[in-house]
């Protein structure tokens, strides 16, 4: 079943990935075909439109947002403008994405309550693949840390 939805395919959500939380998820494919038969729309922003078209492409997810260099709370809104679904739910990791999704008209949903709902797995830190240097992930998990906390600042 999905995040709350009534019944599979029934359509009355618009569903938002941050790509942090879009990178949360073990099997970010199987994810989304799963919220694509309840939900409306499904897709992934952020403020690096590249970074997403990249995420996109190398785990073969359908983003239904086209992104260009607006930045996710601009995304946000012309999704909702956009969007005639009754619902509209973000899906995040940080407070940033909790105020933004609040700004902008949104529930907000942290991935892993998500993820529960969902029956969804999530990844394991560091599970995204080691580093070229052999650590594990954990410049990419260190990368992240200090990406997110700075996101809290802006």
């Amino acid at each position: 079943m999905g995040i709350d939805a009534t019944d599979p395919g029934d359509g009355d959500v618009t569903l938002v990935f941050s790509l942090g939380a879009a990178r949360s998820l073990a099997d970010p494919a199987a994810a989304f075909a799963d919220a694509r038969r309840w939900s409306r729309h499904v897709g992934i922003v952020a403020n690096e439109a590249e970074q997403v078209a990249a995420f996109a492409s190398d785990h073969g997810v359908d983003n239904d947002y086209e992104l260009t260099n607006w930045d996710k709370w601009g995304t946000l809104a012309d999704v909702r403008e956009e969007s005639a679904a009754p619902r509209y739910v973000f899906v995040g990791t940080t407070r940033a994405d909790e105020r933004v999704a609040s700004e902008t008209g949104y529930e907000f949903l942290r991935v892993d309550e998500a993820a529960e709902k969902a029956g969804w797995e999530l990844s394991e830190p560091g599970a995204a693949g080691s580093d070229e240097d052999g650590s594990d992930g954990r410049l990419a998990r260190l990368r992240r840390t200090v990406r997110d906390a700075l996101s809290r600042l802006r």
